[in-house]
């Protein structure tokens, strides 16, 4: 069994959404079942309902419109991550600070037709984490709040797929044994 802690990144705007939201970024750490980190994935994808960024998801993301350009749609990045994903292991769960990137995968694979059944082993790692962290909080917190209150410092950029991927991951770890799948 392998853990591919995930994060996504979405076009998005301020205020009223323009357009469904689209999977910009896919950023993934794979841990193994012996709590070793076994490998990193990220790709940029090309939105395809609403191909340019706006001002807002730049500055949320730092993703820019030269980062998405040449990127591939979402059926060949997906493809991309289910073959890094495949190159370890068959057996694996999905791990994310909340649902919302598992429900965003969905949309995506519906929007493109794609198979949507590789999406069943789910795990939040953000609702579970208060039930399992010893009496540090006893609500669900944002990601940055979970990462201070463990001890543990946000490294690179908040709202970038890989490096929150990784970020989850210290928490991860830390309390490897302990999640419920």
């Amino acid at each position: 069994m392998i853990y591919i802690i995930v994060d996504l990144e979405a076009t998005c705007w301020e205020g009223k959404a323009l357009a469904p939201n689209e999977i910009i970024e896919i950023g993934a750490v794979c841990v193994d079942d012996s709590n070793r980190i076994l490998g990193e994935f990220d790709v940029m994808v090309r939105p395809s309902i609403c191909p340019i960024l706006s001002e807002f998801c730049t500055q949320l993301t730092s993703i820019t419109q030269a980062d998405v350009e040449n990127a591939p749609h979402f059926p060949k990045a997906l493809q991309q991550f289910q073959d890094w994903i495949a190159q370890f292991e068959d057996s694996y769960w999905l791990c994310s600070w909340g649902f919302y990137d598992k429900k965003q995968f969905k949309q995506d694979c519906i929007l493109h037709g794609l198979d949507t059944d590789w999406l069943k082993n789910h795990m939040s790692i953000k609702h579970q984490h208060p039930k399992i962290s010893d009496g540090i909080t006893a609500r669900p917190l944002g990601m940055q709040g979970a990462l201070k209150l463990e001890g543990f410092k946000l490294d690179g950029t908040h709202h970038r797929g890989i490096d929150d991927a990784r970020n989850m991951t210290k928490i991860f770890r830390k309390y490897y044994g302990k999640w419920q799948f």
